[in-house]
């Protein structure tokens, strides 16, 4: 019996490796997302571009983290990175966009929104520079076929520093760009404690906006969620339209 054990340890080692995969795949996965644009994003010319890597930052009781900031003479770049495969279909007002791999269906928030999150928290961080003008882009995988009409700028890693190339009226001097720079590093928080509080505090939110829904109630706004039929069949969209844009899955 032993014997017989020590005979199928490989199969023992790929089970262990696969509950590993399932339980920590997405992480991996972003992990592996993020280093690859930040290895994207060396490239650039240091003496116009100056790249921050996942920071946090602490704005009132909240924090806010971003995968990729570029402060440079054309502006404070706020990229959002998604390692999503498949489909995705979206509009830029949407709350949730679609994923859809062969005749499965799966719904991810709208990461144009998400960016616009951490935009407002830049602006709040950084109220000494009025002048500055911010640019938002988001960036997903080649593994995934984009669908997305948006005015936001929506591109494959790939073709990343080439979009942020394209902006070329120099609005931020060499001082301010510095100043910038500095102060965001200064307010970077990177211990492990606030990270995990972060990540809790998403989990929490996204709890509560689910019961919400599920009593059709908006989580954004309060109104009654009603049932209408879309493009792509039911959905559940905020009774205040168009004021209120909210939108979930029935």
């Amino acid at each position: 019996m032993i014997d017989l054990i020590f005979e199928l340890w490989y199969l023992w080692a790929l089970m262990i490796l696969a509950g590993i995969l399932s339980l920590f795949g997405p992480k991996i996965k972003g992990f592996f997302g993020e280093k690859s644009v930040a290895f994207l994003l060396s490239s650039l010319d240091e003496s116009k571009y100056k790249v921050i890597n996942n920071i946090m930052l602490k704005v009132g009781n909240k924090t806010t983290q971003i995968d990729h900031l570029i402060i440079s003479n054309y502006g404070v770049f706020v990229i959002e990175t998604k390692n999503y495969k498949g489909w995705i279909t979206g509009n830029e007002f949407d709350d949730k966009w679609r994923q859809t791999i062969y005749k499965r269906k799966e719904f991810l928030h709208n990461p144009i929104k998400q960016n616009y999150g951490h935009v407002q928290a830049l602006k709040e961080t950084l109220t000494e520079f009025k002048e500055v003008n911010y640019i938002p882009i988001v960036t997903f995988t080649t593994k995934a076929d984009l669908k997305v009409k948006t005015k936001t700028p929506v591109v494959y890693t790939i073709n990343l520093p080439k979009t942020i190339k394209a902006y070329k009226d120099e609005t931020i001097t060499n001082a301010m760009k510095e100043q910038i720079y500095n102060k965001l590093i200064g307010l970077n928080v990177d211990s492990q404690e606030n990270r995990k509080a972060h990540v809790q505090a998403i989990h929490k939110n996204v709890s509560e906006n689910k019961s919400k829904v599920n009593k059709d109630i908006c989580p954004k706004c309060g109104s009654q969620l009603v049932v209408r039929n879309g493009k792509y069949g039911k959905f559940k969209g905020c009774s205040s339209y168009p004021k209120c844009r909210f939108t979930s899955e029935v």
